[in-house]
């Protein structure tokens, strides 16, 4: 039933304001629509809620994650000439360059939101 329609990725944050600068600013994905509770962005196929909530960042997974393919190289470095601060993580299974995580010819980035959510560009 659900096979075919694609599904949103959400995300709780405290204040909308400082996450539309996030969002906006360091990501670069354009808001769509807006009310008082909720940020709706568009990035590619892909629709992002950005909604207030007392749980914001609460969440100590990864929330939502780009597949950016070859381009991550350079996309990791366009967001962290943005401001994005990366996370690094002792991996056993991965390799440390810069702030990309390698291993088997996969590349990952992680970093957070303003709130903590973490989110992460993939190179696979």
């Amino acid at each position: 039933m659900l096979k075919d329609i694609e599904p949103v990725a959400t995300v709780a944050v405290r204040d909308l304001a400082i996450a539309r600068k996030f969002y906006e600013g360091a990501l670069g994905l354009t808001v769509e629509a807006e009310n008082s509770e909720v940020l709706t962005f568009k990035a590619g196929q892909f629709t992002l809620f950005v909604y207030r909530s007392q749980f914001a960042g609460t969440n100590q997974a990864t929330a939502v994650t780009w597949m950016t393919g070859k381009e991550i190289d350079a996309i990791a470095a366009d967001l962290k000439s943005r401001g994005v601060v990366f996370e690094h993580y002792d991996m056993p299974m991965l390799k440390l360059e810069g702030d990309l995580h390698v291993a088997d010819g996969m590349k990952v980035a992680w970093f957070k939101d303003p709130d903590g959510n973490i989110l992460s560009i993939n190179g696979m």
